[in-house]
Order: C-alpha cells, then structure tokens, then sequence
C-alpha cells in the first residue's frame, strides 16, 4: 500500500499550525499585519521551507513585500520556537513567499460574474417559426 500523506506533508501540516499561533502571540511588528498561512511546502530532506502567506487588509504590494521581509527577518525567531513546540531533530530554515492564489481567484471570479450579468442583459435570439418544423 502505497503513503499517502508523505512526512514532510505532516511536518508541514503541523508547521501550518504553530507557525501560525507563534506569529500571532510572538511577532509584535506593528508593520507585520493579519497574516494567514495558507500552505506550508517542506523539502524532502526536511532542510527548507516554503511558507506561503497573505496579508488580511493589505492589497498594497509595498506593505505586502513589507510584511514579507519582516516574516524572512524573523525566521531565525520563529525556526527556535518551532524547535521548542515540534519533536525533530532538525527544523527547516523558514522562506516566507506571498500566496497571490487569493488574490487571483477573487479576480476570476470577479471576472465570472461580470461576464454573466453581461450575458443576462443580452436579449435571447428566437428561433424562426421554419426552424421548429
């Protein structure tokens, strides 16, 4: 039987959650602002990590990239207080990266639904008597 759930997803799935109460209770940076963790991807040999995130309140992209550098400037912080909450031997160097999927879907889905109010003020064509024969 094949894994399914590899260890660096577990790893990762629990870096989600205590990376998440550590930025919340630890990171007082007042240019830091609501930050979610939406995925967290862990190389195989457990080295490094990528922590994508995104910034409730922010659509500025120099706060965003603001936030990001505070995050990367804290990661040697965070990578020891994950050291103290998880049990491994060795915790990833931490990489913060914005998730723009977020962002980018809203935009769809703006998109879908003014395409579709378009579509509903557009009158509907007939068929000609002829054709219905």
């Amino acid at each position: 039987m094949a894994k399914e759930y590899s260890r660096t997803q577990r790893i990762g799935d629990q870096m989600q959650r205590e990376l998440a109460q550590l930025i919340r209770r630890e990171v007082k940076d007042p240019r830091v602002g609501l930050v979610t963790i939406t995925a967290v991807e862990v190389s195989r040999d457990v080295g490094h990590a990528k922590i994508f995130i995104t910034v409730m309140g922010q659509d500025n992209a120099e706060d965003i990239a603001q936030s990001i550098k505070v995050l990367n400037s804290a990661a040697g912080f965070l990578r020891m207080q994950l050291a103290r909450e998880m049990k491994l031997r060795s915790v990833p160097q931490l990489h913060f990266h914005y998730d723009e999927s977020v962002v980018r879907g809203a935009h769809l889905s703006a998109l879908i639904e003014r395409a579709v109010a378009e579509d509903s003020q557009r009158p509907v064509a007939t068929e000609p008597e002829d054709a219905k024969e």
